[in-house]
């Protein structure tokens, strides 16, 4: 069994900002199975599939993004999901826009909503799929809070695309392998 989480913030206002890049995967995965995540439980909405034979669940935390530990937690605790079972995705700004980078583990590299998901597993030994956004041009919360640009939406679309792909290889096929397939 797996969890996927795709970190962000709830509600219109945050719809399709760069910080809900994690939702959009999740939505995009969730799409191409046929599944809807809706179903409220943890603090989150969850949705079931399977992929291949392994049972999947899919969430998007509405704790908003700098709290998301505190629902993973009540998620990973629910499903009984190690954290190697579980994967999170998520933006970086370190990244270009629309670059991937998968890791089986590693910091939070100053990510709000990572930090609090290490602190509250008390790990940090949980793959995660990260999608880049690009440097901040300004302020970096008022970046991470706006939406795209007309001229990034081509590339993030692609990114957001590849990054549903890269989570079937993860489930199917393992880290490591998806690692050589999409970093």
């Amino acid at each position: 069994m797996k969890l996927i989480v795709g970190l962000g913030n709830p509600g219109r206002r945050y719809a399709h900002t760069r910080h809900n890049v994690g939702f959009e995967v999740v939505n995009v995965f969730a799409k191409r199975h046929h599944v809807r995540v809706g179903q409220r439980m943890c603090r989150s909405v969850v949705g079931q599939t399977f992929v291949g034979d392994e049972e999947v669940f899919l969430a998007k935390p509405h704790t908003f993004m700098n709290l998301s530990g505190e629902a993973v937690a009540q998620l990973c605790a629910r499903f009984r999901i190690a954290p190697s079972d579980l994967i999170v995705i998520y933006d970086d700004l370190n990244l270009p826009m629309g670059k991937l980078r998968i890791r089986p583990q590693g910091s939070a590299g100053g990510h709000k909503g990572m930090v609090s998901i290490i602190n509250r597993l008390h790990t940090d030994e949980f793959p995660r799929l990260r999608v880049g956004i690009g440097q901040a041009e300004g302020e970096t919360v008022t970046y991470v809070l706006n939406k795209f640009r007309r001229d990034e939406l081509q590339a993030v679309r692609a990114a957001v695309n590849r990054a549903a792909e890269a989570l079937e290889s993860i489930v199917l096929e393992g880290v490591e392998a998806a690692m050589n397939k999409f970093n």
